[in-house]
């Protein structure tokens, strides 16, 4: 997620939510879906090759099993699990709660 240059009302309507995934990412523009080795997390439902050998993203399954579009719109978040996984960004607890805002200004 792109980090917040104080252009929040930007960030609003450029974010598409249908295409980020649980914990944040975006598969729009990505690399590995665009080359062909992955399709998504989205797409496959938590099922994407990287999580192949886990049998599944297990932030994707936590996010559903609450029923939220995303971690940072869980009423647990945020959580230890979730730091925990999601180990490639530093930074998650508070990109998703600015994606959180941003999402329910939008919303609104």
């Amino acid at each position: 997620m792109q980090r917040n240059t104080g252009n929040e009302e930007f960030l609003m309507k450029e974010i598409d939510f249908n295409a980020i995934t649980p914990c944040g990412e975006c598969c729009a523009g990505c690399k590995k879906k665009d080359s062909g080795f992955c399709e998504g997390c989205i797409e496959s439902d938590g099922f994407c090759k990287e999580w192949t050998e886990s049998k599944g993203c297990p932030v994707f399954k936590c996010a559903k099993e609450h029923d939220v579009r995303f971690c940072g719109l869980c009423s647990e978040f945020p959580c230890e699990f979730l730091v925990a996984k999601v180990t490639w960004n530093k930074n998650i607890v508070e990109d998703l709660t600015l994606l959180a805002k941003i999402y329910k200004n939008k919303m609104d």
